[in-house]
């Protein structure tokens, strides 16, 4: 067969008298996007699920899983105290450091770890704030409050703190301020896009009393000077008040900053004192519970995004939990990782007892042949039994598609899929990693999602270069792609789907043997020009000869990837490991 690529022969017929490609209408599928790697205001980062579901909407994103660190939604060894003995102090093991930060005109300013005074309720150190400011703009001494491993960064949902207060002198011009950064939100109302506050402030006020300047909150609280005081900071009853149209719950605590600030020659100073994070529902699933009910009141704001609850186990390597259901991991000890294959493997098996699935999460390792290594782990641990894997990710591209080329010539079956892993809810388009992934599913129920993802029936694309549809069919079995075909014909007529591919932009057709040949890949390659892929659909003929397997992936007109699809196997025999059910082909 003249211009034959390996097992791959000529088009079988010429594809401009092709009729227009058909979507694989024999089980009824049609295409559903999906984010699968979202981390909203329960994670570390400043991301709101706001933020994020505008973001699906501006995209036309039809699901997104949501899949919050587990430890984090748990705030499993989170702070819960700072008793201020000093510049660095230890819950167990885990520190919590306060940063000086000046900003504006300011005079004499300074922050000390005195002995006296301090609580009456809390032995030790406490820290004393002072400055003069000397202008008519405020001059700021600020200490901010950073844990180990970002371990106070949670949604506020069940959330106060409570602080002590000694005011020493504050007034007119002289504050004592207790700030908390929030989440990002779009844009509502009349307020622009950004990062929220929440602002306490002590200024002499004689009641309690709120406003809202735009993305600030502020809260003046009442604090009699020249005696201890406690602070009470109900935070998700005071963004309710500030703000009715945001869903209070749907903030993280991303920064504690206690200041002192001054203007016009006066001079604040106060001592702090007995920081305690109070959080009232994360026993048990009880952090599950405050995810839900917060997606609940959201799906009320963008009823035509569905949205799914999952997991990031995140105390393992990073697995991804989908599942109709999703339940706490019990945790043993402080939140410090472990690494091993076994921790992670028995986590595998933890959510598949629970009748879920698992993605393996940027699996990529450091270092030289980076993707040959990892195709040798997950040949030798069969992807820690996933039945997803990651490769659309903030990880080299080219290395993670060599460990599936390896993967797939050692028949070690996973769905592979594209994410964001974004924390922030920005601009999707513009992440170093801005991948959606498309399954073939009956609905974008959960149970239908997850038959596609058990099935291989997916692809990923980078939206900002190319948005179309990849499929394959093998003979008249349509919707093919990541199934196994174990059949002894000689030939087989595949039919390739590529939708609306860029200008100028190429279909590769990847496909290698499949016979169990190791840590290595042997891949061959076909590049079609876009403009001979017409009507979405390419035909060609195929011989598996032992075995083969065939994948395709779009490249744009700069020659970057856009798409790759899942493969389909062609085999003589199943392999020594089977084949799992929900992939096989009939014959």
């Amino acid at each position: 067969m003249a211009g034959a690529v390996g097992g791959l022969g000529l088009p079988i017929r010429d594809p401009a008298r092709d009729p227009a490609a058909t979507r694989p209408s024999a089980s009824a599928l049609d295409p559903i996007t999906m984010a699968m790697h979202l981390h909203g205001s329960f994670s570390e980062g400043a991301g709101s699920m706001e933020a994020h579901l505008s973001e699906a909407r501006r995209l036309g994103v039809d699901v997104l899983w949501w899949t919050d660190h587990d430890f984090r939604v748990a705030a499993h060894g989170y702070r819960k105290a700072v008793r201020f003995d000093g510049p660095e102090e230890y819950e167990g093991s885990l520190w919590w450091r306060w940063e000086e930060r000046r900003g504006g005109p300011l005079g004499p300013a300074k922050g000390t770890f005195v002995d006296d005074p301090h609580s009456p309720d809390e032995p030790g150190r406490a820290l004393r704030l002072s400055a003069k400011g000397t202008a008519e703009d405020w001059g700021e001494l600020t200490f901010l409050g950073s844990a180990w491993n970002r371990t106070y960064t949670t949604s506020v949902a069940d959330t106060s703190l409570e602080l002590d207060v000694l005011v020493e002198s504050v007034g007119t011009n002289a504050e004592f301020l207790t700030e908390l950064v929030l989440s990002h939100h779009p844009a509502a109302a009349d307020r622009p896009a950004g990062q929220y506050r929440l602002r306490y402030v002590l200024n002499g006020a004689a009641s309690r009393s709120r406003r809202a300047e735009g993305l600030l909150g502020v809260v003046e609280l009442p604090a009699p000077r020249g005696r201890w005081h406690r602070l009470t900071l109900p935070l998700v009853e005071d963004l309710r008040a500030l703000w009715p149209d945001m869903v209070a719950e749907d903030n993280a605590l991303t920064e504690v900053r206690l200041a002192v600030r001054a203007r016009r020659g006066a001079t604040a100073r106060a001592v702090a004192d007995r920081l305690r994070f109070r959080r009232g529902g994360r026993d048990g699933d009880g952090g599950l519970a405050l995810h839900r009910e917060t997606i609940r009141r959201l799906a009320e704001r963008f009823p035509d995004q569905r949205q799914c609850e999952s997991l990031e186990v995140s105390l393992v390597r990073h697995l991804n939990w989908f599942g109709e259901t999703v339940t706490m991991p019990d945790f043993d000890g402080p939140p410090v990782k472990d690494n091993s294959v076994a921790a992670a493997a028995e986590m595998v098996r933890l959510i598949h007892r629970n009748g879920g699935l698992a993605s393996y999460n940027h699996p990529l390792p450091g270092g030289a042949d980076a993707g040959g290594r990892l195709g040798r782990h997950l040949v030798e641990t069969r992807a820690l039994g996933c039945e997803i894997v990651e490769i659309g990710c903030g990880q080299n591209l080219g290395s993670l598609l060599q460990a599936f080329d390896i993967s797939a010539r050692n028949a070690v079956f996973f769905t592979a899929t594209g994410v964001t892993d974004d924390h922030s809810g920005l601009d999707w388009l513009r992440q170093d990693a801005n991948y959606l992934t498309g399954v073939w599913a009956r609905s974008a129920r959960i149970p239908d999602l997850l038959d596609a993802l058990r099935a291989g029936r997916a692809w990923f694309v980078d939206p900002l270069g190319w948005r179309g549809e990849l499929d394959l069919s093998v003979g008249d079995r349509e919707g093919a792609m990541g199934g196994v075909l174990v059949a002894s014909a000689r030939t087989q007529q595949v039919r390739i789907v590529a939708t609306d591919l860029p200008r100028d932009g190429v279909l590769e057709i990847v496909s290698g043997p499949v016979d169990l040949g190791g840590p290595s890949a042997a891949t061959e390659t076909r590049t079609v020009p876009a403009g001979k892929v017409r009507g979405g659909g390419y035909d060609l003929r195929v011989q598996p000869g032992a075995g083969r397997y065939l994948r395709v992936q779009v490249r744009d007109a700069s020659g970057e990837i856009v798409g790759v699809g899942n493969p389909v196997w062609l085999l003589r025999e199943e392999p020594p490991a089977g084949v799992p059910s929900e992939r096989l082909l009939l014959g």
